[in-house]
């Protein structure tokens, strides 16, 4: 169907364009004599197909416009959404609450959306004025309460301005929501969108530009915030910091944003934001006075000298959460051209806020639980390729947030894009870093807490070796292996459990992780691969002091020693892997070609199997959930090397 097809590319292009929708909002529709397609609840506009709308029966909507239903409110909305239901026929999609709005509207397609300079002008105070002057042929309509009484009070004027001038105006301005665009054809709706945008950014001042720094206090400042926002059973959260001039005009200008200018502000951010200073005690006193008074954790935070902090239930919502409040921050910015802002009545906030409908929508976007890591924020490092990216892949698919530490620049960004493919409401990302170097850990620390606001667990993998007995290893590569097995752990402890600690004192409930990816070589010798395991045989003795000296600040510190990987490039690669290494360094005797090498070894394995990323990241999962263990050294060898 041509205009179907016609819808769905409209609402696309609407839909991907931040200027037009954020967070998914906005509907769009297409009718004929006998039916209306409306985007159905929960669908995205950026990413809608045709099953995404809803279908409903005209002949059933048309009476819904002139019905007495009940003045009670609730009695009244249960009633229309009962109708609503009778004329849909696609029971398993939920039809947008508009959908009596689009079908009044005398025109093929409809779209409704919320531009960022419309919402400028409808939340100005002098909104109608400028509407008028800017664009006379179309309808102003004051604030209403979203539902039937915004339908109606819409039916009954346009019934009015086609008694009038026998036709209906094309554009419908809604006062501190939107605007309504009609025509007969897509190419129509463009030509009026596009000439609306034009007159709108003649008005508007530019936007304040540029990054701001954000300062080194976050390290210590937001997760002491997340864990007080997560503790007494509320669910781990998830914070985003955003620091740009923008916000910082926010921060300077708070009371311009002390009231939400929308619905769609309220379903995502709420109706109450805190200001705060970079000070944790106040912020623990004003976060506890919020929930108590409100029943709920703030969605938003301005810390003065730090940001835009987004509290998520995770890290898709906090994505969403900061999205819609920087769109108010430029609504709040355009507005002062019209007059300055306006913000909701109490009374319509109160509304919405209770709103069966909206309720519904802020339930589609907090995603739902999944898996044993859901929530928290994990690092692994040299998690680019190889081992450690399995694991970052199997963490993921656990709802982990993961942060991919690696030196590997093309491949450790490619690597967080294809986990963020198969994440849900978790989130990855790249974050260039050599572990033998604590600026760059520190590093790490900021871009870490600055995108999720936590760390959890820290996954210290990343590895090397240089195989060779003692006649062949040099100097310089005994120490290369050295700094990154063992001195570069000790690094990673250092940073990770400075953070930790900072958490766990905020909530008594918390406990925190510190897992290093050792080897079956940490467990007994290895012949002629002494750097290698002398390196991995320290690492479990600085695990066990680790374990001791963090074990009162319920920070568990725990070795996985994994079998060999044979699968994996380390072993495997054609050109430098161990199989290729061990070969030219004679250590396995009589051996003549590689798959002599892979045969010696897989025969010393009792399982005959190779170990993978699969099995280790279950050992890690348990090191994880379990509180009664610290300082292990957990075998995952096929039974090649078992503890007494």
């Amino acid at each position: 169907m041509k205009e179907l097809e016609n819808l769905v590319a409209v609402s696309r292009k609407y839909g991907a364009d931040s200027r037009f929708v954020i967070a998914g909002g906005g509907n769009t529709s297409y009718k004929d004599e006998k039916h209306l397609w409306v985007k159905a609840s929960g669908h995205a506009l950026a990413t809608i197909d045709e099953n995404g709308f809803a279908v409903l029966d005209r002949s059933l909507l048309a009476p819904m416009g002139t019905r007495q239903y009940s003045a009670d409110v609730n009695e009244r909305e249960a009633r229309v959404k009962e109708d609503l239901a009778l004329a849909n026929l696609t029971r398993d999609r939920r039809p947008s609450v508009e959908t009596s709005l689009h079908d009044c509207m005398d025109y093929a397609y409809v779209v409704h959306l919320h531009p960022t300079l419309v919402n400028a002008l409808m939340c100005s105070n002098k909104a109608q004025e400028c509407c008028r002057e800017l664009f006379p042929d179309a309808l102003y309509i004051e604030y209403t309460d979203p539902g039937y009484t915004l339908f109606r009070k819409v039916y009954d004027r346009l019934q009015e301005c086609k008694k009038a001038t026998g036709r209906q105006p094309q554009v419908i301005f809604l006062q501190n929501h939107g605007v309504f665009v009609g025509a007969g054809t897509t190419e129509e709706i463009d030509a009026i969108y596009a000439g609306m945008m034009e007159k709108l950014e003649a008005c508007v001042k530019p936007l304040p530009e540029g990054e701001s720094p954000v300062c080194d206090c976050v390290t210590e400042l937001i997760p002491a915030i997340r864990q007080i926002l997560s503790r007494g059973g509320r669910g781990l959260k998830t914070l985003k910091i955003t620091s740009n001039a923008l916000v910082d005009w926010v921060l300077e200008n708070a009371d311009k944003v002390k009231r939400p200018f929308t619905p769609d502000i309220i379903v995502y951010c709420k109706s109450e934001y805190l200001v705060l200073n970079a000070d944790v005690q106040e912020a623990e006193e004003k976060i506890e006075a919020f929930t108590a008074r409100r029943g709920y954790t703030p969605k938003v935070l301005l810390i003065k000298g730090v940001g835009l902090v987004a509290v998520g239930d995770h890290a898709k919502n906090a994505d969403i959460i900061s999205e819609v409040f920087l769109d108010a921050a430029k609504v709040a910015f355009y507005a002062q051209s019209f007059g300055g802002e306006h913000g909701m009545e109490p009374a319509w906030i109160d509304f919405i806020d209770n709103w069966e409908v909206e309720n519904y929508r802020r339930k589609v976007a907090s995603g739902a639980s999944q898996g044993r890591v859901e929530g928290k924020t994990i690092i692994v490092t040299g998690a680019a390729q190889g081992f450690g990216e399995g694991i970052a892949r199997e963490l993921m698919g656990q709802g982990a947030n993961i942060v991919v530490a690696d030196l590997n620049d093309l491949v450790g960004a490619a690597t967080a894009e294809n986990l963020n493919s198969i994440g849900k409401n978790n989130r990855s990302i790249f974050v260039k870093t050599n572990v033998a170097d604590m600026k760059s850990l520190q590093n790490l620390m900021k871009e870490t807490v600055c995108r999720f606001g936590a760390l959890d667990v820290f996954v210290s993998n990343a590895g090397v070796l240089r195989a060779g007995g003692l006649e062949a290893m040099t100097p310089e590569n005994f120490e290369f292996v050295t700094n990154i097995n063992y001195k570069a752990y000790f690094f990673c402890a250092k940073v990770a459990s400075h953070i930790m600690k900072v958490e766990t004192q905020m909530d008594p409930d918390y406990f925190a992780d510190i897992v290093q990816v050792n080897s079956k070589s940490g467990l007994r010798g290895s012949k002629a691969n002494f750097a290698y395991a002398g390196g991995k045989f320290g690492g479990i003795g600085l695990t066990q002091s680790f374990a001791l000296e963090l074990a009162p600040f319920r920070v568990k510190v725990n070795s996985i020693c994994p079998g060999n990987f044979y699968d994996g490039p380390l072993w495997s690669n054609p050109e430098n892997g161990l199989f290729v290494q061990y070969l030219a360094a004679g250590k396995v005797p009589g051996a003549k070609t590689v798959q002599d090498v892979k045969d010696y070894y897989l025969a010393q394995v009792p399982m005959r199997k190779g170990c993978n990323p699969a099995d280790v990241t279950k050992a890690i999962l348990y090191a994880i959930e379990q509180t009664g263990e610290t300082g292990q050294a957990i075998p995952v060898t096929g039974g090649q090397v078992m503890l007494a």
